[in-house]
């Protein structure tokens, strides 16, 4: 699906967003979502393999005013259903998941390249200058991709 231009595709009702271990890239776009989009778009998230919450994605997200909630890592078997509308991988790894997926169900995939910052090295504010940046573009392409036009803003 190309990027840009005025051809963008229309919003789903149902998004899964996908990385590698469902602790870092999907789980803080999967708060985006929520918090801009509420219950008007059915949103989740999930990895390829099992993976452990991560605390600098807490503190990334306690900085704007949102949480992870009880979210627990978990993997596409770990889902109950995988009636969605939009697969949004966020790794290499999740989006090779997500092809073979859907090569046997009727589902949309968009690859959202998007930097591991668990790869960063140097002080604890350099790792979550890292993070930020995740969350920051995570938010910019969710609103862009999604039309968010509401009032709901990130502190």
């Amino acid at each position: 699906m190309a990027d840009g231009g005025d051809a963008n595709p229309s919003r789903p009702q149902s998004v899964l967003f996908m990385c590698g271990q469902n602790v870092v890239r999907s789980p803080i776009a999967e708060a985006l979502a929520r918090h801009y989009f509420g219950r008007s778009l059915y949103v989740a998230s999930a990895g390829v393999r099992p993976g452990e919450n991560d605390p600098f994605v807490a503190a990334t997200l306690d900085e704007i005013d949102l949480t992870l909630g009880k979210h627990r890592p978990h993997t596409l078997e770990d889902l109950e259903d995988l009636n969605f509308d939009l697969i949004v991988t966020l790794a290499p790894e999740a989006h090779h998941a997500a092809l073979d997926l859907t090569s046997r169900l009727p589902v949309e995939v968009e690859y959202w390249p998007t930097i591991d910052p668990t790869a960063t090295q140097g002080s604890r504010d350099q790792v979550l200058d890292a993070y930020r940046g995740v969350r920051d573009s995570l938010a910019q392409r969710i609103r862009e991709r999604f039309k968010f036009a509401g009032n709901a803003r990130l502190k």
